[in-house]
């Protein structure tokens, strides 16, 4: 009875309305759908753990193989009822409800042209003084709402997200938003891109584009466990992105970022790979509802050929262990810990195989904050020697002021040893992304 029910309900959506169909609903679970996070696995295994949707009965566990269907077994995030959702295949976030693929043409408000845009907010015209106002910002801020309807797609709590082989979420954002304990494994989530990127003149000396979707975010979330997962832009890489008004067009924001006081988050086994902006822990240097959150655990993870943010910290405590940072393009490398204020990183046991155009004292850079502990890092260009380093000791020989060597605390929750650092980047190349559960 209830497997009928859940397969004929409408539910309502924010862009819409799609029903899950009779297929969705049950379906074999993987083991690995089911799991739990394991006890002490960093800082997502405090207080109550993270379960996600384990607990899930049949009514509740859908496969999910397009957009409208994902939406509909998501309920728009506001039903607590565990539940798993299977991705199966390749879905798409910009498309219709019939499967139909949109572009962003058919986002763009009718007052709005990138053309007419650029023109207006030249700095040569409009200055650098001030951010776009008038007619034409207004009509991108509204291009910019018709995508994000289509393309961000909450989750909500007691909620398990796991791809069946070979799943792919191309062009969504998926957004853990105020809610506890959700569970994102094995999917491959790729070209978050925004149409309707806003140019902003006072930031930075030059000005600079800024794009509004990251692959995955969670804000105000607690209990987030993100494993073996791969996370990219796909075959739309930054480095193709065109230039306007002499900077470039951004279209792709975080991999994965944790912000607004999110709490109690673990990303293991994952691969992050050809990505700018790839990890913001903490969104404002404001001192307020951050404090005494964003706590964050990263383990096992390969960053693979990331710019910057890698991760970049605020407030929190973050526990950053045996990653394997692999970077090879020093021409679209800008940092990779970034201490920002009243952040405590502990970092333990990482390898850096790297280009030898790719100073040492790049890795670490200093946003305000006033230490970090730094242990066991190893490093390597290509085939050479491994050596061991400090990347901070890298950093304050050649930058001032120094930063402090103590973050003023001791990881507790680790649910195994740590890995000796000679044997991550084997380790972690082998078990690493989505595919190896």
């Amino acid at each position: 009875m209830r497997t009928a029910l859940a397969a004929t309900i409408g539910l309502v959506l924010a862009a819409g309305v799609a029903t899950v169909p009779a297929s969705a609903a049950p379906a074999p679970v993987p083991a690995g759908a089911r799991e739990i996070l394991p006890a002490n696995d960093g800082w997502a295994a405090a207080t109550t753990g993270t379960t996600g949707g384990t607990t899930a009965d049949d009514a509740h566990v859908f496969v999910v193989r397009n957009r409208a269907e994902l939406a509909a077994a998501l309920a728009g995030g506001t039903d607590p009822t565990p539940r798993i959702v299977l991705i199966k295949g390749t879905i798409r976030a910009n498309e219709d409800d019939a499967g139909n693929p949109l572009t962003c043409a058919d986002y763009a408000d009718p007052a709005y042209s990138l053309d007419a845009y650029l023109a207006a907010y030249d700095p040569a015209v409009w200055g650098r003084s001030t951010r776009p106002s008038g007619p034409l910002e207004e009509a991108r801020v509204r291009s910019a709402r018709n995508q994000a309807a289509r393309v961000q797609l909450k989750v909500g709590a007691n909620t398990t997200i796991y791809g069946l082989p070979n799943a792919r979420l191309i062009g969504a954002n998926l957004l853990v938003q105020n809610v506890d304990n959700v569970i994102v494994r094995n999917v491959r989530f790729e070209d978050a891109a925004d149409c309707f990127p806003s140019w902003d003149p006072t930031d930075g000396s030059l000005g600079n584009w800024n794009s509004a979707y990251d692959l995955v975010t969670l804000t105000g979330a607690t209990h987030v466990w993100a494993d073996h997962n791969t996370f990219s832009d796909g075959d739309n890489v930054d480095a193709n992105q065109p230039r306007y008004l002499g900077r470039p067009y951004q279209v792709h924001d975080g991999a994965l970022d944790v912000i607004r006081a999110s709490d109690y988050v673990t990303a293991s086994w994952n691969v992050f790979q050809e990505h700018d902006k790839t990890m913001l822990i903490g969104s404002s240097n404001t001192v307020g509802a951050d404090v005494g959150k964003l706590r964050v655990t990263l383990h096992h993870n390969k960053f693979a050929n990331v710019g910057q943010r890698v991760p970049r910290v605020r407030f929190g405590q973050v526990d950053v262990y045996n990653n394997y940072y692999y970077l090879t393009d020093e021409d679209a490398y800008s940092y990779s810990w970034g201490v920002g204020v009243y952040s405590a990183i502990h970092a333990e046991n990482n390898f850096l195989l790297r280009s030898a155009d790719l100073a040492l004292s790049d890795f670490v850079y200093h946003w305000g904050g006033t230490g970090m502990t730094e242990i066991g890092t190893l490093t390597r260009v290509g085939t050479g020697p491994v050596r061991a380093v400090s990347l901070l000791g890298e950093y304050n020989a050649t930058h001032d002021p120094d930063l402090g060597t103590d973050a003023g605390w001791t990881p507790a929750l680790r649910a195994e040893p740590v890995t000796p650092t000679a044997e991550v980047p084997a380790l972690v190349a082998r078990k690493a992304g989505a595919g190896r559960l």
